[in-house]
């Protein structure tokens, strides 16, 4: 099995390259890494309210006691 990553430049191909799964001559799957899904973060991460200057202070502390209790 060969794994290829394909520019689609005619909205036509999109056609043929159903029929080619339609056949059983290929498969086409989502990569977990597309540039869909890391815009679907980002999105999501911009409808968020970002922390307070307090939580993100907090979260601060919280960490450098972590570390200083490992040691």
């Amino acid at each position: 099995m060969e794994t290829l990553k394909i520019t689609l430049l005619n909205p036509k191909a999109r056609k043929l390259i159903q029929n080619l799964v339609d056949l059983n001559i290929i498969s086409i799957s989502e990569s977990p890494s597309s540039i869909k899904n890391y815009l679907e973060a980002v999105q999501k991460m911009r409808t968020e309210t970002p922390p307070t200057l307090e939580e993100i202070s907090n979260e601060v502390e919280y960490v450098r006691k972590k570390r200083n209790d490992e040691k």
